[in-house]
């Protein structure tokens, strides 16, 4: 399984970034995909999940301003991220499973300045 994500920089306040994870090594339609991020200092938290069918489902403080979705013909998921916010600044990484096991992406950086 190999999970690439993409897509972070440096951005400011206000600002939008959509991040791309490509997935390969599993039958990726009906797989839940999710995002987490870390943020310095922090335990790393799923901010957002899609389900095989696309039923999404976020955390409460990205709520509306985060959009989950999925490319079944790609094997990608993506993140759109709005309305950025310093406090969304982290590592963003994809995690999925397969036979009960997790598998991450490497990450990629989300740095929002104010």
């Amino acid at each position: 399984v190999q999970l690439q994500a993409s897509g972070g920089g440096l951005v400011q306040a206000g600002g939008s970034l959509r991040l791309s994870c490509k997935a390969s090594g599993i039958n990726f339609r009906i797989n839940r995909m999710s995002w987490y991020r870390q943020a310095p200092g922090k335990q790393r938290e799923m901010v957002a999940t899609i389900t095989g069918s696309g039923g999404e489902n976020y955390v409460g403080s990205v709520e509306g301003r985060f959009t989950i979705s999925r490319d079944n013909v790609k094997n990608t998921v993506y993140l759109q991220i709005a309305s950025l916010k310093p406090e969304d600044t982290g590592v963003y990484y994809c995690q999925t499973l397969r036979g009960g096991a997790n598998y991450w992406g490497q990450g990629t950086l989300v740095t929002v300045s104010s």
